[in-house]
């Protein structure tokens, strides 16, 4: 059963997990769309431009959850502690 301290360490654990990923996502998203398209260019992208973009956000989401479990907990790919 619950305790309210488990829901409330829950409610923490999950909203510090959730503000990291999309803060890493814009991040990593934006980087991708700079990178595939060029700064200049990203509101004229094509079609491969943009599955090329989708890939390297992929790419990196993937990059970031395994340097987070390198370096932070072995059991999670959060790099924010207590997650």
């Amino acid at each position: 059963m619950s305790t309210p301290t488990t829901v409330i360490k829950t409610a923490q654990t999950y909203a510090k997990d959730l503000g990291e990923r999309v803060i890493w996502t814009f991040l990593i998203a934006a980087g991708s769309v700079a990178l595939a398209a060029g700064p200049g260019d990203m509101f004229n992208a094509s079609l491969w431009q943009t599955v090329g973009t989708a890939g390297l956000a992929a790419v990196g989401s993937l990059v970031k959850g395994m340097l987070a479990r390198a370096f932070g907990d072995k059991n999670s790919a959060s790099t924010v502690s207590g997650v």
